[in-house]
């Protein structure tokens, strides 16, 4: 079934593909916006994840612990580098700070379309998978729970995640092209 919205939004326990509804959200959730746009043919997708007001405690350093992890995802995406490379900067990030990391979940390829080869992974071994090369372009996404439990579960919808366990989740992600003067992210406001 195609998504039936425009943006995901992803609120406390829900990790990613939230269905926007008519639920306000209140002071102390945990968001998580996940957009894409196209523009003269060409694809980007960007998330980006806060609290509304102060949030609980632990919220911020989630939040940080995401985009610690997305940088060093980044940061990863050399000429030369595989996508293992970066699957491993960013699992390593996240199980420092205590995260779990749902499993068949990460980034992808992006151009012309909004999913293509190849799939990133936020966990995996250096050195393993597609070499990258000048000129590619990731979308590269980790998730963090902060449960640190790895396992989820389907919404009835299809579509949102959501942690088992009900603790927050957050969601990090830019459109990063691999140059060989280094990443660029494509996605910056």
């Amino acid at each position: 079934t195609p998504f039936p919205a425009v943006i995901c939004v992803s609120v406390n326990d829900a990790i990613v593909h939230g269905i926007p509804g008519r639920t306000p959200l209140r002071r102390g959730d945990l968001v998580s916006v996940d957009c894409g746009a196209v523009l003269d043919g060409w694809t980007g997708d960007a998330a980006v994840s806060f609290t509304v007001g102060p949030g609980r405690p632990g919220d911020r350093r989630l939040v940080e612990a995401g985009e610690r992890a997305l940088a060093a995802g980044i940061a990863a995406a050399v000429p030369g580098a595989r996508v293992g490379d970066i699957a491993h900067a960013i699992g390593r990030t996240g199980r420092e700070a205590g995260y779990g990391i749902p499993d068949g979940f990460g980034g992808h390829g992006i151009g012309r379309r909004m999913h293509e080869a190849p799939d990133v992974p936020n966990e995996g071994r250096p050195g393993r998978g597609m070499r990258l090369r000048h000129g590619m372009v990731l979308a590269i996404e980790p998730m963090l729970l902060a449960g640190g439990r790895d396992d989820f579960r389907h919404d009835p919808d299809g579509w949102t995640l959501r942690t088992t366990d009900g603790s927050r989740a957050t969601h990090s992600e830019h459109t990063v092209a691999i140059t060989d003067s280094g990443p660029r992210v494509l996605t910056l406001p």
